[in-house]
């Protein structure tokens, strides 16, 4: 059997800001590789460096240094590329209170140079997927928090990406919500063949979704494996709580400090 084909390939990856007060290295030689097929849980405190990595990799950000390959696009290179083969959904959102569901999708799909009739084609295809037939004509401003990540994941399938990065999925969500994301993003990778980086400050969200987990603390990758693996290594066994194994690898919880670089 043939070994998994790399989508992500990241090494000596840096990020260094310069501020008044000197120089900060939020990022300090990232290593890491994501096969296809794989959910990937990527977690630390904050200031870790786990969101500057996480912009680095969806071109939102230059690197200071390393390289990456995603998709098989370089990530220096060839950012509009990489673009067109990534799905990303931010923490905060970035749906427009004013709009329809339907307009949401449609204006996504034309943003990616589809067709007017492939775009609505698109929508409807995702909007069937992901339940969101019966809210096609809502404006997004009546919708609630579990229906707006929805749409948000939907947004972030359009171009049919072979990566979907996820930033904090499911925060502030009620629990039946956060469930109901935990069966999407299952969903998005069974149905949709996309790779998927997920953040999350949810341990159990974590220990539930990922194939494997990558903790970065301090800017550097600390600890990898499966969430069986982690728990084993660093808590006493499998049956112990992914938490108690992120404060041995960290000392902290995943929210400490209280300024994400």
């Amino acid at each position: 059997m043939s070994a998994p084909e790399p989508v992500i390939h990241v090494r000596g990856l840096t990020r260094t800001f310069q501020l008044k007060s000197g120089p900060v290295h939020a990022v300090r030689g990232i290593d890491l590789t994501v096969v296809r097929g794989e959910i990937l849980g990527f977690l630390g405190p904050n200031g870790a460096g786990k969101t500057t990595t996480l912009r680095m990799l969806t071109t939102l950000l230059p690197p200071s240094g390393g390289r990456a390959e995603i998709a098989g696009r370089d990530l220096l290179r060839d950012p509009v590329e990489v673009r067109r083969r990534i799905g990303y959904v931010a923490q905060s959102g970035g749906l427009d209170p004013a709009c329809g569901v339907r307009e949401e999708l449609v204006t996504q799909g034309r943003l990616h140079r589809l067709t007017k009739a492939e775009a609505r084609e698109r929508a409807e295809e995702l909007a069937r997927d992901l339940g969101l037939l019966d809210l096609m004509d809502r404006p997004t401003a009546a919708l609630s928090g579990g229906q707006r990540r929805r749409l948000e994941i939907a947004l972030g399938l359009v171009n049919r990406p072979e990566v979907l990065f996820l930033d904090e999925p499911t925060t502030g969500l009620d629990p039946g919500s956060r469930a109901e994301l935990w069966d999407l993003v299952r969903r998005v990778r069974a149905e949709h063949g996309a790779t998927v980086v997920l953040t999350t400050h949810y341990l159990d969200e974590a220990d539930a979704l990922s194939d494997r987990i990558v903790v970065v603390d301090s800017g550097r990758i600390v600890a990898e494996g499966t969430p069986a693996d982690l728990k084993t290594r660093f808590a006493g066994g499998p049956a112990a709580s992914l938490q108690d194994a992120f404060l041995a690898i960290t000392g902290r919880s995943t929210a400490d400090e209280p300024i994400a670089i």
